[in-house]
């Protein structure tokens, strides 16, 4: 069992939750992830790693609830426990002095994108975050990431709040200026495959986490095969950093949509369970 320390919620559907795993917290390094196991009979499911400490034995983790295993994972508290908690697993991020790295954030990625900039910062590099969300409602540890960052941008959709727009805007513009030695996105799928198209005509080295369908996390299952250039890959124990360029965005969005008939299945009935109403 995994004794849970700290749960809050951090913006509409964004949950953060800090665990107490002290062997996990001592080899964890950035961009690394865990697989979690809320009760015996729950799901697995793949979460990156936000934040970790070693002397304090603690392993941060920002999801969002959307269906049946976050949800019930959302409704955890301080003083409950995981059942289970494997990692880290994956191949860390390469933290290097490449010179001016830029970090792309979209929703959620800004979690697991912020330990990769700190990383970044502290091997002597300059980064410049960009950070970008729908609106300002859905905006969250912006002070976290400017703190690591030389420079912070910050996009919205509807321009609620920082600057309104995409954040492959900023992005190509810092291309444009030159001087960009290294990328990383991480977000949505389809905001990743963006990144990519736009800094492909510069050449510059571009590295996306990749948000497979995952089962072990081991490299056993194969649910998390991914195509990139010519060779497949497995995102759990190849992963989940890869050459942007190179991936096939087509076939990893189209498999993201594999099992989204049984997900909304089971959202259903836990929904009619918590309710006792029928889901719409």
């Amino acid at each position: 069992m995994i004794p849970i320390l700290d749960t809050k919620q951090l913006v509409a559907s964004i949950y953060e939750m800090t665990v107490e795993n002290r062997r996990l917290a001592a080899k964890a390094r950035p961009g690394q992830f865990v697989i979690v196991m809320i009760d015996d009979h729950g799901e697995r499911i793949p979460l990156t790693i936000a934040d970790f400490d070693a002397e304090k034995g603690t392993v941060t983790m920002v999801y969002m609830a959307v269906g049946t295993t976050t949800r019930k994972m959302a409704a955890l508290r301080a003083g409950d426990t995981l059942f289970a908690m494997i990692g880290p697993l994956g191949q860390p991020s390469e933290i290097e002095k490449f010179g001016t790295v830029v970090m792309v954030a979209g929703g959620v990625g800004t979690a697991p994108i912020y330990p990769i900039a700190r990383a970044l910062r502290a091997a002597g590099n300059r980064v410049v975050s960009i950070q970008g969300s729908r609106g300002k409602d859905l905006l969250f540890w912006t002070d976290r990431l400017a703190s690591v960052s030389d420079q912070h941008i910050v996009m919205t959709d509807d321009g609620s709040f920082g600057r309104k727009g995409l954040v492959t805007e900023p992005l190509k513009e810092l291309l444009e200026a030159g001087g960009v030695d290294a990328v990383w996105t991480i977000g949505p799928a389809v905001m990743m495959k963006f990144c990519a198209l736009t800094c492909q005509p510069f050449g510059v080295k571009t590295i996306a986490s990749l948000n497979s369908i995952m089962i072990d996390g081991t490299g056993m299952c194969g649910g998390c095969r991914v195509r990139v250039g010519d060779q497949t890959k497995f995102t759990c124990v190849d992963g989940p950093e890869f050459d942007a360029v190179a991936v096939d965005w087509g076939l990893l969005l189209s498999r993201q949509k594999t099992y989204c008939e049984q997900e909304k299945c089971s959202l259903d009935r836990y929904v009619e369970l918590q309710t006792g109403r029928p889901a719409r």
